[in-house]
């Protein structure tokens, strides 16, 4: 059901969800204030609510609403990379409701670019909790028309086009002058490293939960398989020619069928392209995907973090 901004503003503050564009993948919004909103977030999705949820504010100067400590590091981070794909965790206010942070005594925060996103959040003055607006574990959505396809037509959507990054936002947590990469996304460890002025920590036990740390994530219905090489991959599929397959770049245009769909050989537009292209083999019903892993580079990081998330198959019982 698409809606207007004006219409979404009105259920939002009502206490409803929205299915919401963002440049990252359209989310499952709600008042972050509100905790019957917050309630339905998690009972749509089929999400535990040990899970925390990430809240999309309009700009930096609202991060004392909700962060207990903005320490000089996290500033710097924000300003360099907000608005955009990066999601800071800072220790969180008193006042922050349980139900958005899953209990935790931090809060994951947001200024997302998508322009539509943006103007909903400065016209309605909220704080959006917003995960990916899919049932728990699925594939998420970059169009309106995959939010419809995994809650159904009854969910009010927020129009935005396609998601033009294409995958969630990175996730770093800052602890006075420390910081910890709790999620790979297109802003790299690399990147965050220069502007820090100083490696992640990779040592400490005690990181704060993220949202997207599931072990079986970002999936779509049919089953998935990694393989490390197209040769891998090829060799496997002639055993199973109903199999729809993912590949890297494209070696010969006509050997490109409904049953292989193939990503752009940079990472950046392979990211774009990823949750789309999975949608789309989905909907072919086949009894398997093959999916050509990207190379084990920090540059395809984020990408190798979603593909492997979403072939994960849990350990058989014995």
């Amino acid at each position: 059901m698409r809606i207007s901004l004006d219409k979404a503003i009105k259920l939002l503050k009502a206490g409803e969800v929205v299915a919401i564009p963002t440049e990252t993948v359209y989310g499952l919004a709600a008042d972050a204030r509100n905790d019957q909103a917050i309630a339905k977030i998690y009972a749509t999705k089929e999400r535990p609510a040990n899970n925390p949820l990430i809240v999309h504010i309009a700009g930096i100067d609202q991060i004392t609403e909700w962060a207990s400590d903005f320490p000089p590091l996290a500033q710097k981070l924000a300003t360099t990379f907000w608005p955009g794909p990066f999601t800071l965790v800072l220790p969180a206010r008193a006042d922050v409701p349980v139900t958005v942070r899953a209990g935790e005594p931090t809060v994951a925060l947001r200024v997302p670019s998508h322009v539509i996103c943006l103007q909903l959040l400065r016209e309605s003055g909220l704080g959006l909790a917003a995960p990916s607006a899919n049932k728990y574990t699925q594939l998420s959505p970059t169009t309106a028309a995959h939010v419809e396809f995994s809650l159904g037509d009854d969910i009010p959507v927020l129009e935005g086009g396609p998601c033009q990054v294409g995958i969630e936002s990175t996730i770093v947590s800052v602890n006075g002058d420390d910081w910890q990469l709790l999620r790979p996304g297109m802003i790299s460890e690399s990147v965050i490293t220069l502007v820090a002025g100083k490696p992640a920590l990779h040592t400490s036990d005690e990181k704060p939960k993220a949202p997207g740390q599931h072990l079986l994530h970002y999936s779509p219905r049919t089953p998935c398989i990694l393989f490390d090489s197209r040769h891998a991959l090829d060799e496997y599929a002639a055993t199973v020619p109903a199999a729809a397959a993912l590949i890297l770049g494209n070696e010969n245009p006509t050997d490109i069928t409904k049953n292989k769909l193939a990503l752009a050989l940079n990472p950046v537009s392979a990211a774009e392209q990823l949750y789309a292209a999975l949608h789309t083999l989905d909907a072919l019903h086949a009894p398997v995907i093959l999916i050509e892993s990207p190379p084990d580079t920090p540059a395809w990081a984020a990408l190798r973090d979603r593909l492997h998330r979403a072939a994960y198959q849990p350990p058989t019982q014995k």
